[in-house]
């Protein structure tokens, strides 16, 4: 049996020093033989010290992605360079966005990449919401509305070209799938206080190009079972658009980082 903890939207960048190390206490205490993180570890000048922070302090292998947030005070290029050098220095820390599946345990396989809010879903073109994402990430600020909004999809579109490479081969070598990301893939699983986001607010909450590119290759493996681990709003909620299709959204407060779900992989 495998034991994992998933964790989601920790922000660690905002939690008391006394808070975090109760915090490691008790990821530690957990006895997880596997850590996934869905993104939002901290900011982009700080994510990489807080990874070696989570490497040092805890015993397991820790699988992870990262979120808008990881990202603020940066450019994208830049933060996924530095973690992936990070990641070449130790084996114990994984990012999975440019990993190839990993095998949790026998029959059960592993992908994952950050997503992007690709701004399709509700209405974006009239929505009121301007992100702290426009103005803290250097490749979505200084540029109007439409301009933004061809850089969202791409982003969208680039997490999902990733995921149709990597998913298949997965579900060939499993019967069970996790797929861990950051922003909830479908309207149905993004959820903030008890309901799913409105058309105000969804755009920059979930990314339908990377629903429908997991809706297209399950599909094709009826036989095969996926789980979606994401995050991002804060809200927790659940919802299965497929049979062998099923996505659980990780609720989360600013300044104390949980355990979003502990289970066991048998």
């Amino acid at each position: 049996m495998t034991r994992v903890a998933w964790m989601t939207d920790i922000h660690l960048n905002f939690v008391k020093a006394t808070h975090l190390d109760d915090f490691f206490r008790h990821v530690q205490d957990s006895a997880a033989d596997v850590i996934l993180i869905s993104g939002d570890i901290a900011e982009a000048t700080n994510v990489t010290e807080y990874l070696r922070r989570l490497d040092r302090e805890l015993t397991p292998p820790i699988y992870f992605v990262l979120g808008n947030h990881d990202f603020y005070f940066g450019s994208i290029r830049e933060v996924r360079d530095a973690v992936d050098e990070l990641c070449t220095a130790t084996d114990s820390l994984i990012y999975l966005t440019h990993s190839e599946p990993i095998q949790l345990a026998p029959d059960v396989g592993l992908v994952g990449h950050d997503g992007w809010a690709d701004a399709r879903i509700g209405d974006y073109e009239r929505s009121m919401v301007m992100m702290n994402d426009y103005r803290l990430i250097a490749d979505l600020a200084g540029v109007d509305k439409r301009q933004r909004w061809e850089a969202l999809k791409e982003l969208g579109d680039a997490a999902a070209a990733r995921v149709r490479d990597v998913l298949p081969e997965a579900l060939e070598q499993n019967q069970y799938v996790y797929f861990l990301t950051h922003v909830p893939p479908f309207r149905e699983a993004c959820w903030y206080d008890g309901q799913i986001s409105d058309d105000e607010w969804a755009p920059y909450f979930t990314c339908q190009v990377m629903g429908d590119t997991l809706l297209d290759i399950m599909r094709d493996y009826p036989d095969r079972h996926l789980t979606v681990l994401c995050g991002h709003t804060h809200g927790s909620g659940e919802t299965s658009p497929l049979d062998n299709l099923r996505v659980f959204t990780g609720g989360a407060e600013y300044g104390f980082p949980s355990i979003t779900r502990l289970f066991t992989i048998r």
